[in-house]
Formats: C-alpha cells, sequence, structure tokens
C-alpha cells in the first residue's frame, strides 16, 4: 500500500499549541541527514486520514517537503496523543532509504482450524501474537499468516517454523513456541 503525505518545515518560534489551534499537527523527521533532525508541519486533518491506514514501524510513508530538498520513504515511529481525549499533538518519522535494513514488530495472523481441535478435542494456544522481524524496508510485511490447520493434539508452530518473505529474519529466540494445541 502507498501512502504519501505532503508536509512543510516547521518555524521554530511558533509554538505546537499555536499550530494546533491553526489546524496543523508538529512533527518530526529524523534520520534523513545523519543525525540531524528536523520540525515539520503537516494538516491535521491529512495526518488524521494517514494514521487511520498506518501502522505505527510498520508502513512505509512517501514524505514530501516543499521547503526542503528531501524527500524520501520513512517509517512513522511515534504517535503522541491526549490522554483520553483522543486527540493526536505530534508525529515522529524516521527516514530509510528501500534497501536499508530495519526491525519491526510484525503481527501474526493464524489461519485455519488444527485437525487437533477439529477431531481430538484439543484447544489452540497462542502464546506469540506479534514477532519482531529484520528485513529491508521496502519488504516490512503487513502480517505474517501462520498456518495452524496441520496441528493434531501436542504440535507445536516454533519461531523457526514461521513463512517469512525473502531477506526476513525473526530476531529472538528461534524455538520459542507461537502457537500449540492441547490436550482439551
Amino acid at each position: 500500500m502507498e501512502l504519501s503525505i505532503e508536509c512543510k518545515a516547521r518555524d521554530p518560534k511558533m509554538k505546537p499549541n499555536a499550530l494546533r489551534r491553526e489546524g496543523l499537527l508538529p512533527a518530526v523527521l529524523y534520520g534523513h541527514n545523519g543525525t540531524d533532525s528536523v520540525g515539520l508541519t503537516l494538516d491535521q486533518k491529512s495526518a488524521d486520514l494517514l494514521l487511520r491506514k498506518v501502522a505505527i514501524n510498520n508502513t512505509m510513508i512517501d514524505i514530501t517537503i516543499p521547503d526542503l530538498p528531501w524527500s524520501g520513504k520513512a517509517l512513522l515511529r511515534e504517535v503522541q496523543s491526549h490522554p483520553w481525549k483522543n486527540l493526536v499533538y505530534h508525529l515522529s518519522f524516521f527516514a530509510v532509504k528501500a534497501q536499508d535494513a530495519v526491525e519491526v514488530g510484525v503481527t501474526l495472523n493464524f489461519v485455519g482450524e488444527p485437525v487437533g481441535v477439529k477431531d481430538g478435542g484439543g484447544m489452540l494456544n497462542t502464546e506469540v501474537n506479534e514477532v519482531t522481524v529484520k528485513c529491508k524496508a521496502v519488504d516490512i510485511p503487513e502480517v505474517i499468516n501462520v498456518d495452524v490447520s496441520g496441528l493434531a493434539v501436542g504440535d507445536a508452530i516454533t519461531v523457526a517454523d514461521l513463512n517469512l518473505p525473502e531477506g526476513a529474519v525473526v530476531a529472538g529466540d528461534q524455538q520459542q513456541i507461537v502457537a500449540s494445541v492441547l490436550q482439551g
């Protein structure tokens, strides 16, 4: 899914609350020029639409900044919001090159009904719902499907058994159990 947004360079003299009153949202972009960061503003409505479609640390976004000589891809790293008003206060983006390796959390989607549940009276036990994946920024999977239909009572699927996109690896213990079928 291709997502894009246009931002403007933020005047350092403008206070964040004054920007919000004008319908603008303060943001920051890291990693576009080494350790430098740049303050940005974007339209609040555009940000709200963007936030409906992205997953934090998981979705590549094309960012255009007409005021600066930079445009490129970035990950949404952080969304700061008011604790109970459900208002977004600030966004943080991290610029990445398409071929850069990134480490992101990816949700596991369990598909199928295990044989051990259907015929053996067992119960599916999912122990992990998200794994940390290292891959190229352009290859970030939205979800990882885990087929549990072949599991009998006593069988398990480990991290090493996951079907990952080419070039992607799961960080951490490869023997960690992701799902198993327990006796019911």
